[in-house]
């Protein structure tokens, strides 16, 4: 009953995100702020995700091809396309989860628990639209180019990890590289990037804005921020699979 009620709950608030802002400045230098927290607090910890993800992929992919019949140079492809159609966007959008859908379910949950959203309130704030409206834009312009970025890396490090660890030539590497492309692929990966995007940050601010209690209800609240984001991501990439590529 608790998941249908919260679930009507945000339905109800969305809404009240995306009203006219009071002040734009007010609202722009808020979203260069996130914007510069998300996507400079986040590279690092990205790009050496993404870096051995696709160093694995290549190495366990080579692994599969021995004693099979299969050109050499499919390494390459195969690293291409599961970084860019699935694990580039998707293992990107679950960390982030953790790293940022915790920091703002902390953030605004502090706010609230401090009574510093009542206090704007009293003063003809729009809470939900200030405290949701600029990270929500933070996160729809910079995760998908921090997807962009995992993308490139990881086919990188499989490059890397393919001719280093594995034994295979960078011609091959490169010929496969340039195989097979479908360009409506990278079309799905931004799709899948901005969804996501969308599901980390207002699951994540729902969650700290309607908290209750104490520093162990922030706690929980943090924690269901990211265990919900990551859930909800999977049924999503599910079903944008189920969409796009049927």
């Amino acid at each position: 009953m608790r998941l249908v009620r919260d679930f009507g709950q945000f339905i109800a608030w969305l809404p009240e995100i995306f009203s006219k802002p009071e002040n734009w400045n007010m609202y722009y230098k808020e979203t260069i702020r996130q914007m510069y927290d998300i996507g400079i607090g986040s590279l690092s910890i990205v790009m050496i995700i993404s870096g051995f993800i696709g160093a694995v992929t290549a190495i366990q992919f080579s692994y599969q091809l021995e004693g099979t019949m299969i050109p050499s140079y499919y390494i390459g492809y195969i690293v291409r396309d599961m970084m860019i159609i699935e694990m580039a966007v998707t293992l990107t959008s679950i960390v982030l989860a953790g790293k940022i859908g915790s920091t703002m379910a902390a953030e605004i949950g502090g706010m609230r628990q401090k009574e510093h959203i009542d206090a704007m309130e009293i003063m003809g704030v729009n809470t939900s639209a200030y405290l949701v409206m600029p990270k929500l834009v933070a996160s729809l312009i910079i995760i998908p180019v921090l997807v962009i970025i995992a993308c490139i890396v990881g086919i990188g490090g499989g490059y890397f990890a393919a001719i280093t660890v594995a034994g295979f030539t960078s011609s091959e590497f490169i010929r496969g590289l340039r195989s097979f492309f479908i360009p409506f692929n990278v079309v799905i990966m931004l799709v899948k990037a901005v969804t996501f995007a969308f599901i980390i940050t207002s699951v994540a601010c729902y969650q700290g804005y309607f908290v209750k209690g104490g520093s162990i209800e922030l706690g929980q609240a943090s924690t269901r921020a990211v265990v919900f984001g990551s859930i909800i991501i999977l049924i999503a990439d599910l079903l944008i699979a189920l969409i796009l590529m049927s």
